[in-house]
Parts: structure tokens; C-alpha cells; sequence
């Protein structure tokens, strides 16, 4: 029998769900926009990446988080789950594996799980802070990743101390750099496609990312000359409405204004290329999401298709209709946003 039960939403998602709900009124349904771009209802076209978040436990606390993340958490992925996702990844030939967090790295399977997926000859993307590789018990980090040819997305705020540690905490653009000098040591970030190393940057503030082929030179002009360090691409991901960012533009008395700009700069490309057409997000008990951003809401896979990892069925999930809500504007502002960078130029 497929699982069409849902798990319980937690007081935390339940919250957000209503922060969103009660100033829905005052804005067009992002469904209203998809209706005139001729999208609606929004589609999957198949499930080219399985992108795991395998647990909320970070040894960072940054602001913007929309995970919410921190060392308090305990929310982490078991391994009969990642035997399950092997599993699909198997059967399904899915090429792509995505995995993310929290920092997925202290999740105790991590290195068993990429094991896995790279002997499978899946391409494994980690979602690394950085920091993490100066952890106890991670100092052999970037030796295992460059052994196993696992590709690095690392998220940095800035490519300057001031806004890095306002975001993330003290200290931790120094100890960033470090990470990054090691990754680069090893052959990461020098254009060798077998370790490309990609930064990712979110705004600071309430805005909108910067042109992301104009940040790229500028922050490797300067992260070189100042740093003595190189990586290959600058990915620029919008601010999601969720988590501890909401609660920050909450109070700044910035929510309404901050979506109020994201449906403005609407673009009906950047939702034509959206991740959570080619995307399916697994959370750290297995259940189902479009997104990273929709788990985070507790808004699992819906419109017949089965919510959990256990009961996958590519003739339900590869073509499933996909969850949306006002956050969705976050993805389809400016450029667009993904966990690949921009989607568009907003002047194509």
C-alpha cells in the first residue's frame, strides 16, 4: 500500500505556514502568475538530481538560514534512509545526487552514503559551509571528497570578513579561507572538472542577488589578490521568506515589503527553469518534497503522488503536479534562483 500520510507538522513549520497564510491577501497568488504565463499548473519534468537534506545539525548559526540550522539541533537522517535513497538512485538511474543540511558532513553516514552513490556512478554534489572541515573529527574532510571526485558548492556570504561574520558569526571568514586554501591544495577550484569548486552567496539584506556573471569576476579578482585563493563559479541564490530569515524580515517589519519586491521582479523564464521540475528533495525521516524550501514549510509531494522515499514510484513522481506558495516568488525574482545560481538574465 503506497504512504499518502503525511507526517505531522511541527510547531515550527506550522508557524511559518501561518506567517505566510495571514499576508496572503495582500498579494497575487503565485499560481495568479503562472495562470498568465501559460505554466499553471507547474510540472515536473522528470527527476535528474534526488537532493537529500540529511539532517538540520550545523556547527554554524547564520542569520539568514532558512533551515534553521545549529549546533542544538538533532534532526538527522538514519542509515535506513540513505540504504533507501541508494536504493532509488539504483533503480532509477537518477545521475545526480545533491546532499545538504544543516552540515552534512556530521551526519555519522555521510562518507558511507557517498561511498555508495559514486560506486553507483552517480555525481555527488556536497553542500559544504566551509568551516565544517576544521571540526573535530573532519580534518581528513577534503582528502575523502577529492578521493571520491565529489563536487563542492560552499556557501560564503561575502568574499570580505565584515559581511561574512556579520551573517555567520565571528571568526568564521578567517577560518573559511583556510578551508578554502586546503580545497584548493588539494586541486579544487583550478578548473579540473574532476573537483569543481563553486561558491554560493545569498544577500545580506532584503534584496535581490547582484548579477551573478558581474560578482563572479569581481569576487575572483578580489578573493585571489587578497586571499591567494581560486574556485571555478559564483552560484547568487534570493533569500527565502523561511526560517530564521523570515523571522528576521519579521522583525525588520521587512516581510510584506521584501515579497512585495520578489513579486514585482517576477520572470516568467526563471519559473520555466525552476529546480523543482528536475529536483525531488528527500527529507532526513524520507519523506518527499518539490524543494528544500517546501520541506522546510512541512509541504510534502501532494496531488496523488506518495509522500515518502519507501514507496517511490517514477510513474507518479517523475511527472508530478508540484506544491507552490508565496515563497515561490523567491525562485522566480530577477534572475531566478536555484541551488545552481541564477536561472536567467533578467535583461535576455
Amino acid at each position: 500500500m503506497l504512504t499518502h500520510e503525511k507526517p505531522q507538522v511541527s510547531r515550527e513549520e506550522q508557524l511559518q505556514q501561518e506567517r505566510l497564510e495571514a499576508i496572503q491577501p495582500g498579494l497575487a497568488r503565485f499560481d495568479e502568475h503562472l495562470e498568465q504565463a501559460g505554466q499553471f499548473p507547474l510540472q515536473a519534468t522528470g527527476i535528474e538530481i534526488l537532493q537529500l537534506n540529511v539532517g538540520r545539525v550545523c556547527n554554524q548559526t547564520c542569520r539568514h538560514c532558512h533551515v534553521s540550522a545549529g549546533p542544538r539541533r538533532r534532526e538527522s537522517m538514519a542509515g535506513e534512509i540513505f540504504e533507501l535513497a541508494l536504493d532509488v538512485l539504483r533503480t532509477q538511474r537518477i545521475p545526480v545526487v545533491d546532499i545538504t543540511g544543516g552540515a552534512p558532513e556530521l551526519n555519522p553516514h555521510f562518507r558511507g552514503f557517498v561511498t555508495g552513490a559514486r560506486a553507483l556512478g552517480c555525481t555527488v554534489i556536497d553542500r559544504c559551509n566551509l568551516t565544517v572541515t576544521q571540526e573535530a573529527g573532519q580534518q581528513d574532510l577534503v582528502d575523502f571528497l577529492h578521493h571520491h571526485e565529489v563536487q563542492v558548492v560552499a556557501s560564503l556570504p561575502a568574499p570580505t570578513q565584515a559581511e561574512t561574520d556579520a551573517q555567520r558569526g565571528e571568526a568564521v571568514f578567517e577560518r573559511s579561507i583556510l578551508a578554502l586554501r586546503q580545497f584548493n591544495a588539494a586541486g579544487y577550484g583550478t578548473g579540473d572538472p574532476r573537483w569543481p569548486l563553486h561558491l554560493v552567496t545569498n544577500p545580506t539584506g532584503a534584496f535581490l542577488p547582484g548579477d551573478q556573471t558581474e560578482l563572479e569576476r569581481h569576487w575572483k579578482q578580489q578573493l585571489l589578490e587578497q586571499q591567494g585563493v581560486r574556485f571555478d563559479s559564483l552560484f547568487t541564490m534570493a533569500n527565502m521568506p523561511i526560517g530564521r530569515f523570515l523571522h528576521w524580515l519579521d522583525g525588520k517589519g521587512q516581510l510584506v515589503p521584501y515579497l512585495r519586491r520578489l513579486q514585482a521582479a517576477w520572470n516568467p523564464r526563471a519559473a520555466s527553469s525552476v529546480m523543482c521540475r528536475n529536483t525531488l528533495s528527500v527529507d532526513w525521516r524520507g519523506f518527499l518534497y518539490d524543494c528544500d524550501f517546501n520541506q522546510m514549510l512541512g509541504l510534502c509531494v501532494d496531488h496523488g503522488a506518495p509522500v515518502h522515499l519507501r514507496d517511490f514510484r517514477p510513474d507518479l513522481h517523475h511527472r508530478r503536479r508540484i506544491v507552490t506558495g508565496l515563497h515561490c516568488y523567491g525562485c522566480t525574482a530577477g534572475g531566478g534562483s536555484s541551488c545552481g545560481g541564477a536561472l536567467d538574465s533578467p535583461e535576455a
